[in-house]
Order: structure tokens, then sequence, then C-alpha cells
């Protein structure tokens, strides 16, 4: 989970396969997103907007406008879950398969 501390919201991305927008305020969830399976990390990225949640299998970086709902997916490859985020716009991924770590820029 990761937090819009401007915006008060809490984006937690669960297990189940969906993404959740959460008031801090009151508590209360606002919206969802489905994703695209079971996610191992998540990142607000407050330059852009954008939230981005890593998922092990299939393997990819799946990322969503909450102000749209727009969504896409960036293939890293199975089993590529530890992630880091560097503001303003880096996200790191470490792929066991690729022997190495993928640099998604613009993220």
């Amino acid at each position: 989970m990761d937090i819009n501390h401007a915006a008060n919201l809490l984006y937690v991305a669960c297990d189940d396969g969906a993404l959740v927008e959460v008031d801090t305020l009151s508590g209360k969830t606002q919206r969802q997103w489905p994703l695209a399976g079971g996610p191992d990390a998540t990142f607000f990225n407050p330059a852009s907007g954008i939230v981005h949640v890593a998922i092990a299998e299939p393997g990819l970086v799946q990322s969503v406008d909450p102000r749209t709902g727009a969504a896409s997916k960036i293939a890293t490859a199975s089993g590529a879950k530890t992630t880091a985020f560097i503001a303003p716009d880096r996200l790191y991924v470490l792929s066991p398969s690729h022997g190495g770590v993928l640099e998604l820029t613009g993220a």
C-alpha cells in the first residue's frame, strides 16, 4: 500500500486482485480497479498521480491513474516482484530471470 498525502487517499493492492482507494479521513472505500494478479508492491507517484503495482505472476507492473481510471501494463518477467520507486519518475524491478534490475522511466 501507499498513500497520497495531499489528497488523503490510501491505495491498497489486495491479494484478491484489486487496487482499492480508501479515504484516510473517513476510512471509507471510494473506488477500486481490477488487477492482473496478486500484488507484491504498490507505489504512488505524487509527481504523476499514478499508482504502480508490481505483480510477480504473470510478471508485470500495472499502473492506474486514479483520476481517470486509465490502466496500463508493462511486462517484466515471471517472479519479478521486488520493486523500488525513486522520485520523481523511476521505478526499479528486480528480475531473477533477467539476472538484474529493470528500470522503468517516466513512472
